[in-house]
């Protein structure tokens, strides 16, 4: 038992880990489609995650443990017991439908607290392969009339069989990614900048087709070494000016450069993203590696 025991937590683990890949590669593809501008490099960060990889990796494997003892072993004793009372013999099916109805009450809950149906759908059709498919690889070791395989046996057809599944999801997220399913800002033309954008807390900047330019209430940004470099001061600015469109070299290069009299902070260039209906400009905010921004938004 206490052998069975080690290799069903073995193979749980592994497939847990396998899945966790994908569904990163998976997560990073749909944020790629997500409307949001480009984040700068930040060497820092890049540091911070490499350091924290082994302590991170740790964490996961506790949680996936936890998971496998209190989800995944439970699963495959109620699967089991089903089988046996209702159709007399234990069948693999029992596990994903066992599993489906564990996981429907949560996301009902989920659902009640204002998400739709097909938020439901897809959160319990995904939460319900994510428990099951461990359940399944699990179960070949706990049959009585097939050849016996151990733990370290069954670990090594999961890293075969994970790699390869790991390696294509890659490959088919680059192949995406590369055939233009990511996001990327409006290519504008100056005709198109026109407009009135404003930040949701009263601000507006509206920029005319003559080039001019009006601001009112808008947040400007002053930094102070002696105080923070990193904290800016934030000043409202008010007045006239103009503006210009540099279409530079393609849609993240792009800028419009604002000038407002009498303000006493400049406003900078701004750069774009949104959608050609609903373009926005913005600006980064503080530390450059922290990623704030202070966004504008077309009317």
């Amino acid at each position: 038992m206490r052998d069975r025991f080690g290799a069903v937590l073995t193979a749980s683990l592994s497939v847990l880990f396998f899945e966790a890949a994908i569904g990163l590669i998976a997560g990073y593809v749909w944020g790629q489609t997500q409307e949001a501008p480009p984040l700068p490099y930040n060497a820092m960060g890049l540091l911070v995650m490499l350091i924290a990889a082994p302590f991170v990796a740790a964490a996961g494997a506790a949680l996936g443990a936890l998971v496998t003892v209190c989800v995944i072993m439970p699963l495959l004793a109620a699967a089991g017991w089903l089988g046996r009372t209702v159709s007399g013999r234990e069948a693999w099916w029992w596990i994903p439908a066992a599993t489906a109805a564990a996981v429907a009450p949560p996301a009902l809950a989920v659902t009640a607290s204002g998400t739709g149906p097909l938020t439901w759908l897809g959160a319990w059709l995904t939460v319900t392969t994510v428990l099951a498919a461990p359940a399944l690889v699990a179960r070949r070791l706990l049959l009585p009339d097939r050849p016996p395989l151990s733990g370290g046996s069954m670990f090594g057809w999961i890293a075969l069989y994970g790699t390869l599944a790991a390696v294509t999801a890659f490959a088919l997220a680059g192949i995406a990614l590369y055939a233009g399913i990511g996001y990327e800002p409006p290519q504008l033309n100056r005709e198109q900048i026109v407009g009135t954008y404003a930040d949701g807390k009263g601000g507006t900047l509206t920029l005319a087709p003559d080039g001019r330019a009006t601001a009112n209430r808008v947040d400007t940004f002053a930094y102070d070494d002696s105080v923070d470099p990193f904290e800016p001061q934030v000043r409202a600015c008010t007045g006239n000016g103009t503006w210009t469109y540099d279409p530079a070299e393609g849609p993240y290069a792009q800028q419009v450069d604002v000038t407002i009299d009498g303000c006493a902070v400049g406003m900078d260039s701004w750069s774009v993203y949104g959608s050609l209906e609903h373009p926005k400009l913005y600006v980064y905010i503080g530390d450059p590696d922290s990623w704030d921004l202070y966004t504008l938004r077309h009317d």
